[in-house]
């Protein structure tokens, strides 16, 4: 037995050495020291230590007795947060490397330091700032100071106990910078809080008032005044109270009343709040008009105006204007004014008050009318068989006109509120007494008007017949029953104008143009005046012949035929006439295509021209020659190498002919005498296409081209004189 334990002590002993060796590679990192835990913030504390090989970071724990707070840190220093102010902490710290924690370090006590009292400011007046806070937890006392947030200046620094302080002796408007931190009963201060706070503004200085009588505004300026940020205006009246505001050192109030004095303050404002009231400025307004104007007539010409006094006036001034835009005023200290008057005026009345501020606001304006005067310069400015227009001008003071006109047996009258009459349903030629009288509601009618005799315009005559004398001459008869009346016959149409007067029963129209309607009427006239037109005869003269007839051959059958219009011409009838037949169209146009016409015959022409109504005017003969007739059977023969002759069968009648071959290099022309039916064409290319065309040439000279055209092929193959291949036929162009 116990030599079989001692063959396996080296193998146990060799084990052993293994287990140690594992051992010693897995040991954790050696606990590392704690040299200081001090707080510089209310809420942390910060550790320092010694650096432990092989630990890859470290492990802080707070606590308090209540609470374990935990902060893994990477090295030295390292800090705790989350922690309460003023409270005593034992620290302790683990070393961590892969192969875990040490154990934790020797414990250090660390209390955190006070916290940052929380202030409240504010600016009681504009060289103060009062600073407040609630006690902090363990403060034996607090330290406050202040300084300009620009840093321009000194810093006050004041220290106490209690959880107020005021600063005093500031500068008005300015924004301060304010700082507090509390200390313990060892001294070491705690968090410090900071804030801004501006002083309020002082009061405006050196304010102005500016008054507008004409709009009831003023306008106030001051000085400005150091750090305000808006102005406020107050203006206290009686009851009332009116403001404006601005951020500039100016500012309008409107809607101030007349007769009022006013209290007029300027506040400053910032952030910081409201200067105190500087010392009021006082404004008087304007006084207001005086109310119950009355208005009276004390004799006929004299007016009396009064009203009562009003407050803050030093005198009045009234005035009268009437209705014609005279106006007179009188400027009293007492309340009564005395003015002259006209009849037939409106007056219109208003009264001002004045004192220093200017003039008072326009009160009522107060009316008073005068009796109505007679209307004047009545005048007839149209009279007719049955009616009279009358005008005058407005009689002042008048609201109503009443016309009357009276022939002995019975009465024509009319009213109206304008200066002007029509008198209806009167006798023609007969005269009439007629009167206009004026009238008011206020004063009634004025009868002492003048009246005027006036005889209405003769009858109108009625036309009897209308016949003609001559071709331009006409002779119009007509029937009336006027006295001592001229009659003129007036006839109307589009050429113009043509009359003839007499003063018995008829007259005679001469020179009346062709192709014209015309509308014929009669008109007495006396010395009252010009009668209605009769009613109106309607007359038309024969249409105008039509000039410029032009005739143009179109083809060897068809003649265009033109002229110019006619006056009073509707259609048109043109003719072509000749032993051969008649060829005729009727038209509306100035110009007409004849056709089936005979080439080389003599024609007469014929143009009828015709109104609307039938009447018919033959007007154009002349003679006319169609032209010759186009040549038949045309050939073309190859005459050597560059010649050409064309023939031709000469057509009914002696004409002369031109003949044009056409090719793509270049167009060839002859023209034979009037005795051949043939010509030559010299130097013309062969190898090319030709357009062959024979046309007759009139008398002037003008070739007719409607004649139908050939197409030949010249070619230049064979013998030396090539040949000639008709190609066929091709319409004119």
């Amino acid at each position: 037995m116990a030599s079989a334990l001692e063959k396996y002590l080296p193998l146990i002993g060799f084990c052993c050495i293994c287990l140690k060796m594992v051992a010693s590679a897995k040991k954790a990192p050696e606990t590392p020291t704690i040299d200081q835990a001090y707080s510089k913030i209310s809420n942390s504390i910060t550790v320092e230590w010694a650096t432990v090989p092989g630990a890859t970071s470290y492990l802080l724990t707070a606590e308090d007795g209540d609470t374990v707070i935990e902060t893994m840190v990477a090295n030295s220093p390292g800090t705790v947060t989350g922690l309460k102010a003023a409270t005593l902490y034992q620290i302790t710290i683990r070393s961590v490397s892969e192969a875990g924690r040490s154990q934790a370090s020797s414990p250090k006590q660390a209390k955190t330091v006070l916290a940052a009292p929380m202030l409240e400011v504010s600016s009681p007046s504009p060289d103060s700032i009062v600073v407040q806070w609630e006690a902090v937890y363990m403060a034996a006392g607090f330290s406050v100071s202040i300084m300009r947030a620009n840093g321009l200046g000194r810093i006050w620094k004041e220290n106490t106990t209690n959880t107020s302080l005021t600063f005093s002796s500031l500068d008005a408007g300015t924004l301060y910078t304010i700082k507090a931190y509390a200390w313990n009963a060892n001294g070491v201060p705690g968090d410090d809080s900071t804030c801004n706070q501006r002083t309020s503004p002082r009061a405006p200085a050196n304010i102005q008032v500016s008054f507008d009588s004409g709009t009831l505004k003023a306008s106030i300026s001051w000085t400005p005044t150091e750090g305000a940020f808006n102005y406020t205006v107050v203006a206290f009246g009686g009851s009332s109270k009116l403001s404006c505001s601005s951020s500039f050192s100016c500012c309008t109030i409107s809607s101030l009343q007349c007769g009022t004095e006013y209290s007029i303050s300027v506040l400053a404002s910032n952030d910081a709040g409201s200067s105190k009231s500087a010392s009021a400025v006082t404004l008087k307004t304007v006084a207001c008009a005086p109310g119950r104007v009355a208005i009276q007539e004390d004799s006929p010409g004299h007016l009396s105006v009064a009203w009562p006094s009003v407050k803050l006036s030093d005198y009045y001034v009234a005035f009268v204007k009437s209705d014609d835009g005279l106006e007179v005023h009188c400027n009293t200290s007492l309340t009564q004014c005395k003015f002259l008057s006209e009849c037939g005026f409106t007056y219109f009345i208003s009264v001002f008050a004045y004192n220093k501020a200017g003039q008072s606001p326009l009160g009522d304006v107060f009316n008073y009318t005068t009796a109505p005067c007679c209307p004047g310069d009545v005048n007839p400015v149209f009279v007719s068989g049955d009616r009279v227009e009358i005008i005058w001008s407005p009689a002042r003071g008048a609201e109503l006109y009443e016309t009357k006109a009276i022939d002995g047996y019975s009465v024509v009258e009319c009213n109206d509120t304008a200066p002007a009459c029509t008198l209806s349903a009167l006798e023609c030629d007969t005269k009439y007494n007629i009167t206009v009288y004026s009238f008011s509601e206020v004063r009634g009618s004025n009868m002492s008007c003048t009246s005027q005799f006036i005889t209405t315009a003769p009858c109108s005559p009625e036309i009897k017949s209308v016949s003609m004398v001559e071709f331009s001459v006409m002779s119009v008869r007509w029937q009336s029953t006027n006295d001592h009346a001229t009659y003129t016959v007036t006839a109307q149409g589009e050429t113009g104008l043509y009359q003839c007067s007499s003063t018995g029963e008829s007259c005679t129209l001469a020179g009346l143009p062709c192709g014209s309607g015309f509308s014929i009427t009669a008109v007495a006239e006396t010395q009252a005046g010009q009668s209605l037109p009769s009613y109106s005869v309607p007359l038309e003269t024969v249409p105008c012949c039509p000039v410029g007839l032009t005739l143009t051959q179109i083809t060897q059958s068809v003649i265009n035929v033109s002229w110019t219009l006619g006056i009073g011409a509707q259609t048109y009838m043109a003719v072509l006439e000749s032993h051969t037949g008649q060829s005729k169209c009727h038209t509306h146009e100035s110009h007409c295509l004849l056709g089936c016409i005979t080439c080389g015959v003599n024609y007469t022409v014929t143009v009828k021209a015709i109104s609307a109504t039938g009447l018919t005017a033959d007007c154009a003969f002349r003679s006319y020659s169609s032209s010759a007739c186009c040549p038949l059977g045309v050939k073309l023969y190859r005459l050597g190498p560059n010649g050409i002759r064309i023939y031709w069968q000469a057509s009914r009648g002696s004409a002369n002919y031109s003949t044009d071959l056409y090719g793509s290099k270049g167009i060839f022309t002859c023209a034979p005498s009037s005795s051949l039916s043939f010509c030559d064409v010299t130097e013309i290319p062969c190898g090319d296409v030709y357009t062959v065309m024979v046309s007759p040439v009139t008398e002037t000279g003008q070739k007719l081209t409607f004649c139908p055209k050939k197409i030949y092929s010249v070619t230049c193959s064979g013998s030396t004189l090539g040949m000639v291949i008709y190609r066929g036929k091709r319409n004119a162009d």
